[in-house]
């Protein structure tokens, strides 16, 4: 998967904006639900936040506070820095993140957490709760999807295919899976839960 984004750094902002091979995809109410989950986002107190595989910083930018994105891909790094320049971007591994306990008050990802496989999640949450108290968490909706997980094959503009793990969720059932929280949006696309002790 690490060098599949890699690859998908340039064009990746595609996804989101409707660009390239996603132009012309019937997507109802896209538009909208980014715009909704921005202001979310920026609505969130600020906070000395960790943005764990943040890719291109599309969704770091509206993350107040003091914000560092980590990412284990220096061309998506290239990216988040060219558009986020007030924010610190460190290259790691969202797995084994670099930092000293409680170093951040808040852990936000956006479309990783459904990548992982089991023993995945789990590491990932044990390093997320050893940093910060409170962790945001923004996938991809069970609304627009038939099935709960899947392996799909992707191609990307240099024709390249990759297998890549993707699973949907309800925020009910995410928060579950997280030790409880709350929603912060649920949508046809997005999913966007919070949790921690204050939220618990």
């Amino acid at each position: 998967m690490k060098a599949y984004y890699d690859r998908r750094a340039p064009e990746y902002d595609d996804w989101y904006d409707g660009h390239g091979r996603w132009r012309g995809v019937e997507r109802p109410g896209w538009d909208d639900e980014l715009d909704a989950l921005e202001a979310v986002l920026t609505r969130l107190p600020s906070a000395r936040t960790l943005d764990v595989a943040c890719g291109t910083g599309y969704l770091t930018r509206w993350l107040p506070g003091a914000v560092v994105g980590l990412d284990h891909s220096e061309r998506m790094l290239r990216e988040a820095r060219r558009r986020s320049p007030g924010c610190r971007f460190v290259r790691g591994d969202g797995l084994s993140l670099p930092f000293p306990d409680d170093e951040f008050e808040r852990v936000f990802t956006g479309h990783f957490y459904g990548h992982l496989q089991p023993d995945e999640r789990e590491r990932f949450l044990a390093e997320a709760r050893r940093v910060a108290l409170e962790l945001v968490l923004v996938d991809a909706s069970l609304q627009h999807s038939a099935v709960d997980e899947e392996w799909q094959v992707r191609e990307l503009d240099d024709g390249t295919r990759w297998r890549v793990f993707k699973r949907y969720f309800m925020p009910a059932v995410l928060l579950d899976e997280l030790g409880g929280g709350e929603v912060l949006f649920e949508g046809r696309w997005f999913a966007a839960v919070r949790s921690g002790p204050a939220v618990a």
